[in-house]
């Protein structure tokens, strides 16, 4: 919880949870108490509304608002770090004298350059006045279809529908003002049968276009088709992967190689690629913090605005995303607006993914199927390789044998063992539509299609 004393609350019409005016206020202070030689300071704020359900009853009704403070502090070529969310004066005092202080004990990095300069950039609007005013009843409204769904066929559901405003203003010594707020609304169930799950979810910036009659039935069919699951032999198989499963691949692609840091540092697999085939043809990947079929963030936490960046194109490796520190180590190379708040060990990272669709459905894809195993998503996945772009995990949730056009049985969970390059390079089918798929890492999200691929490899079995 913050502490700022004198805080008015948020007045009807205003956007934000403290407002424009009041994190400016809060970064200007910063920017006045410090001495050393450049400044950077991170105010975010945010409200999260949230209600939670389980065993088909709806449990808990929160909600969460949360100012925080992050100063970086550079003495020469000496970096400090410092954070707090007492908005006082004398709290934002002591973040300063903290963050100036852990500088002086550094020791210096060559090459550090500069803190970014101002860079021009065109407002994104992703303020969905219905979000942030979405009440607990309503939550509890269109919770309770999805419950209702889960009784009716003797299941039982779990899960939660959650409504956040998130703010956020970045400034620093050498001119920088950034400032923007969005809204996220997002439900996600999982439903609960004999021996078998589902699993449905939709994202939006806007409440009013989720529809949590079709998240529950997606995952009440699913759990009903799962009953009574039987064992597969592990192997390579054809799959159909939803676009829950594509998304976790996508995005774990981002934070083994798609940042600069690693491919500079030779463990990314773009590493001494770039212009060569890294996948199938039929695969395009880009990051886009401005497009608001995603969930917009236009500018990174240097306040450097985002750049569209093609990372994979027609299966050619493209392009990796920057901050000012990657791109000051190399000539001629500007920041692609892609940091993280510092410090940050991983460098630079992608949290605005696309992939982009293709024209089959999924029902194509089954038909065309004569023998595989249809996923609905990955749960647990964790990289093995980074290099190889190797990445274990499981099947989640609803994972069905194909034969001969059809889906004939429920399996059992499987482990599998794969890289992620290779299962791209054999798509050889892509769904013609994408769905948003919110990280559980703050609101990183992936826009992604379904795919058909060969070759899958599963290499172990569950009891479940």
């Amino acid at each position: 919880m913050s502490r700022d004393r004198g805080l008015a609350p948020r007045r009807k019409g205003e956007t934000g949870v403290l407002g424009e005016k009041r994190l400016r206020e809060i970064a200007e202070s910063v920017i006045d108490l410090a001495t050393g030689d450049q400044t950077e300071v991170i105010v975010s704020s945010g409200q999260t509304d949230l209600t939670r359900f389980a065993v088909n009853t709806i449990h808990q009704n929160v909600t969460e608002t949360e100012t925080s403070v992050r100063v970086r502090a550079i003495r020469g070529r000496k970096t400090g770090v410092a954070s707090g969310n007492d908005v006082g004066k004398e709290g934002l005092a002591r973040i300063v004298e903290m963050a100036e202080s852990a500088a002086q004990l550094q020791q210096e990095n060559p090459e550090f350059v500069s803190l970014p300069k101002p860079e021009p950039s065109t407002p994104v609007n992703a303020f969905v006045e219905a979000t942030a005013a979405c009440a607990p009843e309503e939550r509890a409204d269109r919770v309770n279809v999805i419950l209702a769904l889960a009784r009716e066929n003797g299941l039982e559901a779990a899960g939660a529908f959650s409504t956040e405003t998130e703010e956020l203003m970045v400034a620093n010594s050498l001119g920088i003002r950034a400032h923007y707020v969005r809204t996220i609304a997002d439900v996600r169930t999982v439903v609960m049968g004999r021996m078998g799950s589902g699993f449905g979810s939709q994202t939006s910036t806007d409440v009013r276009a989720l529809d949590p009659g079709a998240v529950g039935q997606e995952a009440v069919d699913k759990a009903l088709r799962s009953a009574d699951a039987t064992d597969v032999e592990p192997g390579e198989y054809t799959v159909i992967l939803e676009e829950e499963a594509v998304a976790d691949m996508v995005r774990s692609l981002g934070f083994m190689g798609f940042g600069a840091l690693a491919f500079q540092e030779r463990r990314s697999f773009m590493s001494g690629r770039i212009g060569e085939t890294v996948t199938g043809d039929a695969i395009t990947i880009w990051d886009d913090g401005r497009d608001l079929c995603g969930l917009p963030l236009p500018f990174d936490f240097e306040g450097v605005p985002k750049r569209r960046v093609v990372l994979i194109e027609g299966g050619v490796a493209k392009n990796v995303v920057y901050d000012s520190f990657t791109a000051g180590r190399e000539d001629g190379v500007k920041s692609t607006g892609h940091a993280l708040p510092s410090p940050n060990p991983r460098g630079p990272v992608p949290i605005n993914l696309f992939m982009e669709t293709g024209s089959e459905t999924k029902e194509e894809m089954l038909s065309a199927t004569k023998r595989g195993i249809w996923v609905t998503r990955f749960h647990y996945t964790n990289p093995v390789h980074p290099v190889k772009t190797v990445l274990t995990g499981m099947t989640r949730d609803g994972t069905f044998l194909i034969e001969n056009g059809k889906i004939t049985r429920p399996i059992k969970n499987l482990r599998f063992t794969q890289s992620i390059l290779e299962a791209l390079a054999k798509v050889d089918m892509v769904g013609t539509t994408a769905k948003i798929v919110k990280s559980g890492y703050g609101s990183f999200a992936v826009s992604a299609p379904a795919v058909r691929t060969h070759g899958f490899r599963f290499t172990g079995t569950t009891d479940f």
